[in-house]
């Protein structure tokens, strides 16, 4: 993998992730995407946090506008928002921002391979399909094949604490 020093959370809110990565990671930067209504909240977490010289918030739509580049995207508790064409896009969107040898991570609630045991990520994607056109919850399964459908490699999933669990594919062509 590539030298580390930016990270893009794609769908940021607040900025809550970056911070903590940020924090733990003095040697990166992070860049925030997200819509501009939600700028106004990024700015006071990274006021708050004392982060101004290196984390910064970069307004537009994932739908149309391209990702910003980083060696390493994260999509956290975002795609499952979506339907499959949706998802998709947003990977292919993700490898195209990365360099060769960046990473794109997808991190939530996800339902286990066997769809039988993680009864929160089954209600959680229940819940999807009623509140959003198109969005469901997925395993990890899932998300590999759909990274691997746009380019990513060596992708793996692992759960974490809990119901999350989490997924990371390698851009590794030379451009």
């Amino acid at each position: 993998m590539a030298e580390i020093r930016l990270v893009a959370d794609i769908g940021c809110a607040e900025g809550i992730l970056l911070n903590t990565v940020l924090t733990a990671h003095p040697h990166l930067s992070g860049t925030g995407f997200d819509r501009p209504a939600v700028q106004p909240n990024f700015d006071r977490t990274v006021e708050r946090t004392g982060l101004s010289g290196r984390m910064r918030f970069v307004s537009g739509s994932f739908f149309t506008d391209p990702l910003p580049s980083a060696e390493v995207i994260v999509f956290g508790r975002v795609l499952h928002d979506w339907d499959l064409a949706t998802k998709r896009m947003l990977l292919k969107k993700a490898y195209e921002a990365l360099p060769p040898g960046g990473a794109v991570v997808v991190y939530e609630s996800m339902i286990d391979d066997d769809r039988r045991t993680n009864t929160f990520g089954l209600l959680t994607s229940l819940h999807m399909l009623l509140e959003s056109p198109g969005g469901f919850d997925y395993s990890g399964a899932d998300c590999v094949d759909w990274m691997t459908d746009v380019g990513f490699t060596n992708c793996s999933a692992e759960p974490l604490d809990g119901p999350v669990s989490v997924v990371v594919g390698h851009r590794c062509d030379v451009r």
